[in-house]
C-alpha cells in the first residue's frame, strides 16, 4: 500500500521536529510505503529550516503567501499517487502506528469517506472531538455562563466509544482518506481560511452518502491551543468561518 501524508504549515517552529519525527519513526519498516510533504504557509520562524536540516526525506513546498490550511492541503492531494492520504496537523505527536492502522481500515471498507483516530492531550486526557455537526446552540450559546452543558453534549463528553463508530464530524488535526476519494471530492473548500473545512468537509462526505468513522483503538497526541481565537484577527476568522457554513448549510439553532 502506498500512503501519503501532508501538513501545513504556518511559523510552527515549537511543534513540527516532534511531529515529523514521531511519524517517520512510526512509518518506518513497514509494511506500506509512506511519504510526508510539508506545505508552509510563508513561516517566519524556523519551520522549514528544522525540517530541511532534520528530515531530508520530506518533501517541502514552500508559498510566498500565507493562503489558509485548506489551500495547503488541496496543493498537495493535487500532486499525490497514493491508495490512502493522511491529513496532519503540524502541533500532532505520533507514538504508535496510527497511519498503518487507519489507512488498513478504510481501505478496507469502501463505504467509509474518512477515518479518524482517538485524540489526547500531551497529558494523555481526552480531547472529545467526535463531535456533532455545528449548530448556533453548539458553537455560540455553549461558551455562555449557565450553558455549559450544552458543550459537553455537543462534544459527547459521556458517550463511551469503544468500537469503530460512526460520528458526524472529523476533525481536520487527524484523519485518513482514499486518494481517489478526497480528490473526488476536490478537497476542502477554499471559502475557508481556517475553521470550519473540516465541518464542511465531513458534511459533504455525508451527503454523498459516506460513513464518517470514529476510531478509538488507534490515538494520537494534540497540542492544542485556540492561539488563533485569543486574539482580533483570529476571532474574525473563526466568525467569518462560521457565517460561511452556517449560510452554506443552514442557520440550526
Amino acid at each position: 500500500m502506498k500512503i501519503t501524508g501532508s501538513i501545513v504549515t504556518h511559523n510552527n517552529s515549537r511543534t513540527i521536529y516532534d511531529c515529523i519525527s514521531g511519524i517517520l519513526k512510526n512509518t518506518k519498516d513497514r509494511d506500506y510505503d509512506f511519504r510526508l510533504y510539508v506545505y508552509d504557509n510563508n513561516s517566519e520562524d524556523d519551520t522549514v529550516s528544522i525540517i530541511v536540516k532534520n528530515f531530508p526525506e520530506v518533501t517541502v513546498i514552500c508559498d510566498e503567501d500565507n493562503r489558509g490550511f485548506g489551500y495547503g492541503h488541496n496543493a498537495i492531494m493535487k500532486k499525490v499517487r497514493s491508495d490512502v492520504h493522511m491529513v496532519i496537523n503540524p502541533d500532532v505527536v505520533v507514538d504508535m502506528d496510527t497511519i498503518g492502522i487507519l489507512a488498513k481500515y478504510i481501505s478496507e471498507h469502501d463505504e467509509v469517506g474518512l477515518v479518524t483516530p482517538r485524540v489526547l492531550n500531551r497529558d494523555g486526557s481526552e480531547q472529545y472531538l467526535p463531535k456533532y455537526c455545528p449548530t448556533i446552540r453548539y458553537t455560540g450559546m455553549s461558551k455562555l455562563p449557565g450553558f455549559h452543558y450544552l458543550r459537553r453534549r455537543y462534544t459527547r463528553q459521556n458517550e463511551k466509544f469503544e468500537k469503530p463508530t460512526e460520528i458526524e464530524f472529523c476533525t481536520g488535526c487527524f484523519f485518513a482518506v482514499r486518494t481517489d476519494y478526497i480528490k473526488k471530492m476536490r478537497g476542502f473548500s477554499n471559502r475557508y481560511f481556517m475553521y470550519c473545512e473540516d465541518s464542511d468537509l465531513s458534511r459533504r462526505v455525508m451527503k454523498d452518502n459516506k460513513k464518517i468513522i470514529f476510531y478509538p483503538d488507534a490515538y494520537i497526541y494534540h497540542d492544542w491551543k485556540r492561539d488563533n481565537t485569543n486574539n482580533f484577527v483570529g476571532m474574525k476568522r473563526f466568525i467569518k468561518s462560521l457565517l460561511v457554513y452556517f449560510h452554506k448549510w443552514g442557520w440550526e439553532f
